[in-house]
């Protein structure tokens, strides 16, 4: 399986997409601390998981693309969207895959015509394009991978 492109978004839930082959894999993987974990435990499983999706068995993705959040309603929210980016640019950067963010906006205005949508606008607009995302997090996530390959084209 060729893996080309891994568009992430970020969060106690990862939405994920990759481009395989030509087809879109997603998914959303929750990275919520249980009950009994240190501090840092989520952000190792994070680690495993993103090792796991791209290293074992599999090529390592030529690019990878997450979701760019410039502002958090709460500082947990910004706490943890900052440890899940450190340890993604740190993946990256020892496997030597190239990193980009792509604000917000720009992903929700590509899907649905409007930089501002909400999570159920941005499930429909894919769902419209003939996804099935489970949830908003792999919805963002499959959206970020269209305009990735849109870039492409253009």
């Amino acid at each position: 399986m060729h893996s080309e492109v891994l568009a992430l978004d970020l969060g106690t839930t990862t939405g994920w997409a990759m481009l395989c082959n030509g087809k879109v894999v997603s998914g959303s993987q929750s990275f919520k601390p249980q009950r009994f974990d240190g501090g840092g435990m989520r952000y190792l499983r994070f680690s495993r998981w993103l090792a796991e999706l791209c290293d074992v068995g599999k090529p390592i993705p030529k690019r990878v693309v997450f979701e760019e959040v410039r502002r958090h309603i709460g500082v947990d929210a910004a706490h943890a969207y900052g440890g899940f980016l450190s340890h993604l640019q740190s993946f990256c950067e020892q496997r030597e895959i190239p990193c980009e963010g792509v604000p917000v906006g720009t992903i929700k205005k590509h899907v649905t015509g409007k930089g501002n949508a909400n999570k159920a606008q941005m499930i429909q607009a894919v769902r419209a394009l003939g996804y099935c995302p489970f949830d908003d997090n792999e919805a963002d996530a499959i959206a970020l991978l269209l305009y990735d390959k849109s870039r492409e084209v253009a």
